[in-house]
């Protein structure tokens, strides 16, 4: 999964600044022009945003040392300059527009449009590709996203960047009391997570403040860093007095407010029971797939796929002799097999991150057959950190720095390393790595001639269809070849992505109970329970989302067998990526259309 909300809430913060006092002059630069204003104009309000795409150098070094605002007062000026964004591109006539300026019109509309949409309901995190209705759950919240953020983006190189970390430390206690004043206040109109939602947050704040202040991740970080570098300093005194001091008081009291609000939350699981619940989740399935499928065929579409797909196992099954039970019960019993677990020990997991970029390396060999151009920036493989690793799904991915200095990042949660077969890691590794979320957010930050806001992994239909279409990608490029049962992970990896159609639209549409989703996915996936529970749970906090990847795999699909058919043997596979690929992150339905002009519909 790509780890789009840290971005997503970043970019968000400062989208459309400036357009409101420089759209005149973008729009005399056209539509170009205007959307690199609305990305300076994010650049210059976010500065988490500036880190995160490594401009925070140089006249902006400043940036280092701040954390976005998002306090009310700062959302509703974001929702007036988005407003001003949507108004300066209406002045543009799209039919009157060039092939690439048709592109960044329609993709910045719809952003446009869809951003100012979160904003309509009076709960939730206002953000643009994503619907997040809870501020704080167990993937959502400063508490989660701020420590990562400082490890993995934050660098430590010089006695200012230490500066810089201690000053961003203090500005986390802040942050944390805007989003519990937020959530104080959606809670008070109905809008609490679901019982189970609040218990597993809980734990996981728990988790982040069990170690004394001078042990906790937020100061080892720093003052290793500091250390490695030679950086001379009392960094983890300096540290550990704010952590204490600042930071645990602001987390204890976002904890208080969740375990208050525990004693009266509803069970209910789906967005259903909100405030204009059955609007909210019509909203959140046009964020996440840029479509605007009702639920009811998105679940059937799901149902359909999963039956097709468990077809496709069943072969696989019968040709190593496996017959007995179902196909879910059989692919279950393969999971808990001995020969396919790593020891539940350091240095099993050790030996699992160390197969996982032999799988890196040895797709890497075979990516020029399908693609002609490749990225140059690196992907970094690790263990997802341990404070969060509770609540937060299987893996993710973050892309690299515009400039390809610091590389992508692919974190794995081995919290239950028995939920990681070695027949389930190849498909991972395609989905997460290359040819999957690496290779395509890497080469739309190395696309010439892009505008910014188009290189960023917004629209989630895009980044996970893709991504399950590397899946794809990579079997029919024989990688499964010498090993049945890695493309039966294939094929149960396809199965989890159709099953998530009927998951996330029965939650929120068809009022799923949260135990009648766990059902479901243990007896037609063979996930173990604590699997289905991690998952259910994350679809019940990121509504719509689910629905992204096999909707976005969908789209892709499509529109390789429609180019394939109109134009027969002149058709390039090679090129076919390409122009799916370096035209940046899209709206899907502007992807398809784009994809139908390059094959001469």
């Amino acid at each position: 999964m790509l780890d789009r909300r840290s971005l997503l809430a970043f970019t968000a913060a400062g989208l459309a600044a400036g357009a409101s006092s420089r759209t005149a002059w973008a729009q005399d630069g056209g539509v170009t022009a205007l959307l690199d204003e609305v990305m300076q104009g994010a650049l210059r309000t976010s500065p988490q945003l500036m880190t995160i795409t490594g401009l925070d150098v140089g006249a902006n070094a400043a940036a280092r040392g701040r954390l976005d605002d998002r306090s009310p007062a700062g959302l509703a000026v974001q929702r007036r300059l988005f407003q001003d964004l949507k108004t300066g591109l209406a002045r543009y006539d799209p039919a009157s527009l060039s092939p690439s300026d048709w592109i960044n019109h329609q993709t910045g509309a719809y952003l446009a449009a869809t951003t100012l949409q979160s904003f309509d309901f009076p709960y939730g995190d206002p953000n643009p590709g994503v619907a997040v209705p809870y501020i704080v759950s167990q993937l959502s919240g400063a508490y989660r996203s701020i420590p990562a953020f400082l490890a993995d983006q934050h660098p430590v190189e010089t006695a200012a960047d230490a500066e810089a970390y201690l000053s961003r430390l203090s500005a986390f206690a802040v942050l944390l009391d805007q989003e519990t004043a937020r959530a104080r206040a959606d809670f008070a109109q109905g809008a609490v997570p679901p019982d189970f939602v609040l218990r597993t947050t809980l734990v996981q704040f728990a988790e982040l403040t069990r170690p004394v202040p001078g042990e906790n991740g937020l100061v080892a970080s720093l003052a290793a860093r500091a250390r490695a570098k030679g950086l001379a300093g009392d960094w983890q005194a300096r540290a550990t007095r704010i952590v204490e001091a600042e930071v645990y008081p602001a987390l204890a009291r976002q904890s208080d407010l969740l375990q208050s609000a525990l004693a009266s939350a509803p069970s209910d699981a789906g967005v259903w029971r909100l405030p204009q619940g059955g609007a909210y989740y019509r909203f959140a399935v046009r964020a996440a797939t840029t479509t605007d499928l009702p639920g009811e065929e998105i679940h059937r579409f799901g149902q359909a796929r999963v039956a097709e797909l468990a077809a496709q196992a069943e072969t696989i099954l019968r040709a190593r002799g496996l017959t007995q039970g179902t196909v879910a019960e059989r692919i279950a019993a393969l999971r808990r097999d001995p020969q396919q677990l790593y020891p539940d020990t350091p240095a099993g997991r050790e030996a699992l991150l160390a197969d996982l970029q032999r799988m890196v390396d040895a797709m890497q060999a075979r990516l020029p057959a399908a693609f002609r151009t490749l990225p140059k920036a690196g992907l970094a493989i690790q263990r997802m950190p341990l404070a969060i690793e509770a609540g937060a799904s299987g893996a993710t991915y973050q892309p690299p720095s515009l400039d390809g200095a610091r590389p992508g990042l692919f974190s794995i949660n081995l919290r239950t390393i028995a939920e990681w077969p070695r027949f389930d890691l190849p498909t991972l590794v395609f989905h997460e790595g290359i040819p999957g979320h690496h290779l395509q957010n890497a080469l739309g930050n190395e696309a010439q001639g892009l505008p910014m806001l188009r290189r960023m992994p917004i629209f989630s239909g895009f980044s996970e269809g893709w991504a399950l279409y590397a899946e794809q990608l990579a079997d029919e490029m024989g990688a499964f070849d010498d090993n049945p049962l890695a493309r039966l992970g294939y094929v149960a990896s396809m199965s989890f992505r159709a099953a998530r159609l009927v998951l996330d639209s029965g939650i929120h549409a068809q009022r799923w109970t949260r135990d009648q989703a766990i059902a479901y996915m243990t007896a037609t996936l063979g996930n173990s329970q604590s699997e289905a529970v991690r998952e259910v749970q994350r679809y019940c906090v990121q509504p719509g989302q689910a629905s992204s990847y096999m909707l976005g795999w969908r789209t892709f699909s499509q529109a390789r067998a429609e180019a394939k058919a109109r134009l027969g043997p002149a058709f390039d596979l090679r090129a076919f990526h390409d122009a799916a690929l370096l035209q940046g992150n899209l709206p899907l339905d502007v992807l398809a259309r784009h994809l139908a002009a390059w094959s001469g519909r």
